[in-house]
């Protein structure tokens, strides 16, 4: 089942996820049973040595499909509070990558994804990304600002 790539709004700022975003990743996710996939080719704009992807962008990439994970299975929205993982292999420019997330552990505040980077037949990245659940109070502060309306359903 596609994931609506504007569930946040047409204009939402996300470098991962906003459809719009001039230098963004543009990800869009499907769920397909417990977990939530997606698939991204990184180009020259991506680049940390010659060929390969950035590490942190490799980083981001795994952050955007955990959170998204949250949002798919869960109905809810998660900030970041602690990642681990291994990149295990360079992610190569031109050749595409699929992520995969699902839910480890599920708690009232906070919810862990095990996320995987394959790229051809191999697993290029695997860890673990940590988030805390937010009511809209505690989203606000967080931003420093009003939530978006379009995110109030899923605080927790």
């Amino acid at each position: 089942m596609l994931l609506d790539p504007e569930l946040f709004g047409p204009d939402q700022p996300c470098f991962g996820c906003a459809p719009n975003h001039p230098t963004g990743f543009r990800l869009t996710f499907a769920r397909e049973g417990d977990s939530v996939v997606t698939y991204f080719t990184p180009g020259q704009l991506h680049q940390g040595p010659p060929g390969i992807m950035h590490g942190g962008l490799v980083l981001t990439l795994a952050d955007e499909i955990g959170a998204w994970t949250i949002i798919g299975v869960l109905e809810k929205f998660g900030f970041t509070a602690q990642v681990s993982g291994k990149l295990k292999r360079p992610v190569r420019l031109g050749a595409e990558v699929v992520g995969r997330g699902r839910v480890s552990s599920q708690g009232t505040r906070s919810v862990r994804v095990a996320v995987t980077l394959d790229q051809g037949s191999e697993c290029v990245f695997e860890g673990e990304i940590a988030f805390v659940l937010v009511d809209a109070s505690g989203a606000e502060r967080l931003l420093g600002q009003p939530i978006p309306d379009a995110w109030r359903r899923f605080c927790r």
